[in-house]
C-alpha cells in the first residue's frame, strides 16, 4: 500500500469547502471533511479503483466522487497523490 500525498491546492480546496458548508452547520462541514479524508485513505489501499479522469484521459490520472465533489488524484507508483478537489458541476478542464 503506498502513501496519500496532499497537494497545497488540495489541501485549500478541502478548507475553502469546509469554510462554505461552516456557514450553516460547524458539524457538518467537520463530517464532510472526515468523510473526504476517509474516502482518499481507502483508495490508497486500491489506487486504481477510481474512474480515469475525463477531461484528462490518461490511467494514471483518477478520481472519486464524495457527495457533490470530485476528488482528482495521480497515481504514481503506489501512492496517490490527490491534485484538486472540485465541485461536480463546475466546468474543469485540465
Amino acid at each position: 500500500m503506498g502513501k496519500v500525498i496532499w497537494s497545497p491546492a488540495a489541501l485549500d480546496d478541502i478548507d475553502a469547502i469546509a469554510g462554505y458548508i461552516a456557514r450553516d452547520s460547524a458539524y457538518q462541514a467537520a463530517l464532510f471533511a472526515a468523510r473526504l479524508v476517509d474516502a482518499v485513505e481507502r483508495i490508497a489501499e486500491f489506487p486504481h479503483s477510481g474512474r480515469m479522469t475525463p477531461e484528462i484521459g490518461d490511467s494514471h490520472h483518477r478520481e472519486i466522487i464524495v457527495g457533490s465533489y470530485r476528488v482528482m488524484y495521480r497515481v504514481v507508483n503506489t501512492d496517490v497523490w490527490v491534485t484538486a478537489i472540485v465541485h461536480g458541476a463546475r466546468d474543469w478542464r485540465a
